[in-house]
């Protein structure tokens, strides 16, 4: 607040505009902050939705006397505004008959955008506005309550703790942490709209692939405002927040800690390895599973029913559909129920995938329509032409990769060449480097099988060459034998457990290493011969039997690295 100077031509006392009380002008600033924090928490209580803020105006003299000459009134919240005086205010203003003076201090009837970062709902349009709309349909029908959530029973279900928490409007800090549409998005908005109705918090969005660390501190400082003026909290959502790097991340640590924000942040990449663990620390980790192919029947059927698109069974012939009848205004769509389930089991569990599958396959039907007096029918082939193949879910830097190279090398180990040829499939349609899957086959051929079949590395070795040599796609049939070879060879993990029990020794060694014994160094020189270097080997080619040789160090003569039991190192 500005300081007001008393000067001959200013009054000796000050009117407050919130309580109209007198107070002297060294006063004023003190009680205005006081005054209105009161204010605003009464209105929060009287009040469903909490007050907007609004900007200062300056230049105004202040109630109940003129500036002092030669600079500004001091500048005040215009939402110190008394709530009694909207009447007059709706008056001054000529609003019409049917605006409320609240809706005049709200803002309501007006053209004026949303807050930046704040979630608009926007009204809900008809099924053949969100059919021809250019918005994809997976956002036009994105669900607005836990009921119409589909799918994360086990995260968000009746009688889960976090579905209590979210009822009564006591939301921890989240990171949703889950593959390509299976929602995370969407709860973060379900969130947004229980919030924005019960007026218990403010909803701010941001996205980490194009938000800046500036975007962000200018969020915490509004939120501490909030927090302080209004008593109102602030719900931080941050989309891909794996993209924010390290000191990105550090920004919401003391802000989580202390309370200012809740932060809400979705990743698809495992939270152990992008996000920071002590952010993790303040935060709870909600896995959300890839939608099953029964979850993604209902949210198609949803979908089907919003669109006014009519479900034929399986068992329902051409013939017994009806026909458009000549008082019909509009051409009838409809869908066969195995289309619907064709679109489930090939998204791969991903909702996003599956809407815009189903809104392109009923659009290019819709499109090839030459007159409006037959019906359109969309197939199964018309889903299959849309959406291609299935959607294989991989990501060559992300969990996924270690994932499937995991459960491939796994199944090598087992013998089971079937699983084997899956997983390899699995990485290099989901666009894996082939060198990088014949480097493991490699490491594969010497650790796993080793000494049961030599002949393995060579292999290995052989594979990776060729793969150099002809790239994708014909290498894949080269990989292909090579993992059935690994798969079916015997195993031998012999010179693997002996390597790590020699490790093992030296990373364990108490005190200094044992000095190599002097029979076993070589004696270049006459001043080393004289030290004792090289005296008393033995030159094994230069006997019929075998030598009696101490190889080890003393310290470590009595043990066997390729027995664990007795490696007591």
């Amino acid at each position: 607040m500005a300081e007001a100077e008393v000067t001959p031509d200013s009054p000796a006392t000050v009117r407050c505009p919130v309580c109209s009380g007198e107070f002297t002008p060294e006063d004023i600033n003190l009680h205005l902050d006081r005054c209105l924090i009161n204010s605003e928490a009464a209105d929060l209580a009287s009040e469903s939705r909490p007050p907007t803020k609004r900007p200062r105006v300056s230049g105004e003299p202040l109630a109940g006397g003129s500036a002092a000459p030669g600079r500004p009134a001091a500048p005040l919240f215009s939402a110190c505004q008394n709530r009694h005086k909207a009447a007059a205010a709706a008056d001054k203003q000529q609003l019409p008959p049917d605006k409320t003076p609240t809706d005049a201090l709200s803002g309501k009837g007006t053209k004026r955008g949303a807050p930046e970062g704040e979630m608009a709902v926007p009204p809900a349009p008809s099924p053949r506005a969100m059919l021809r709309s250019d918005k994809p349909l997976a956002d036009r029908l994105r669900p607005a309550s836990l009921e119409e959530y589909f799918g994360q029973n086990k995260a968000v279900g009746e009688r889960t703790l976090l579905r209590s928490l979210l009822e009564s409007q006591e939301i921890p800090s989240l990171i949703l942490w889950g593959p390509p549409g299976c929602g995370k998005t969407t709860l973060a908005h379900i969130i947004a709209s229980s919030s924005k109705k019960k007026g218990t918090a403010r909803f701010v969005t941001l996205s980490a692939t194009s938000a800046s660390t500036s975007d962000v501190r200018e969020v915490i400082k509004q939120a501490q405002n909030e927090l302080r003026l209004f008593k109102r909290k602030t719900i931080l959502f941050i989309d891909e927040i794996h993209r924010f790097n390290k000191s990105q991340q550090d920004t919401f640590l003391p802000h989580v800690e202390c309370g200012t924000v809740t932060l809400i942040g979705a990743t698809t990449e495992n939270p152990s390895f992008q996000v920071n663990s002590a952010l993790l620390s303040r935060c709870r980790v909600l896995v959300l599973e890839k939608l099953s192919v029964e979850a993604m029947g209902s949210i198609l059927r949803r979908a089907a029913d919003s669109l006014g698109l009519q479900i034929l069974p399986d068992h329902s012939a051409p013939e017994d559909r009806p026909l458009n009848g000549s008082l019909q205004s509009e051409v009838r769509v409809y869908i066969e129920q195995k289309a619907l389930d064709t679109i489930a089991h090939l998204c791969d569990g991903d909702a996003r995938a599956g809407l815009n599958g189903l809104q392109l396959a009923v659009q290019a039907r819709v499109a090839l329509l030459k007159t409006d007096t037959c019906d359109v029918l969309v197939q199964e082939d018309h889903v299959k032409e849309g959406l291609q193949r299935s959607h294989i879910l991989y990501d060559k830097a992300g969990e996924e990769h270690y994932n499937c190279i995991s459960a491939l090398h796994k199944s090598m180990r087992g013998s089971h060449a079937n699983a084997s040829l899956y997983w390899l499939g699995r990485m290099l349609e989901g666009g894996e480097d082939p060198l990088y899957v014949a480097r493991r086959l490699v490491r594969f051929a010497s650790e796993d099988v080793g000494l049961a079949d030599p002949a393995a590395l060579t292999q290995a070795v052989s594979a990776f060459q060729a793969c150099h040599f002809i790239g994708m796609p014909e290498c894949e049939v080269i990989l292909a034998q090579c993992v059935v070879y690994l798969s079916r060879a015997p195993k031998s993990v012999e010179v693997y457990v002996a390597y790590n029990n020699v490790k093992s020794s030296l990373r364990n060694q108490r005190g200094p290493l044992p000095p190599v014994p002097l029979h076993l160094r070589n004696a270049p020189t006459r001043l080393m011969k004289d030290l004792g270097y090289g005296k008393g080997y033995k030159y094994n080619p230069s006997f019929k039997e075998p030598v009696e040789q101490e190889y080890l160090p003393e310290e470590l003569r009595d043990v066997n690295f390729f027995t664990r039991s007795s490696n007591k190192v």
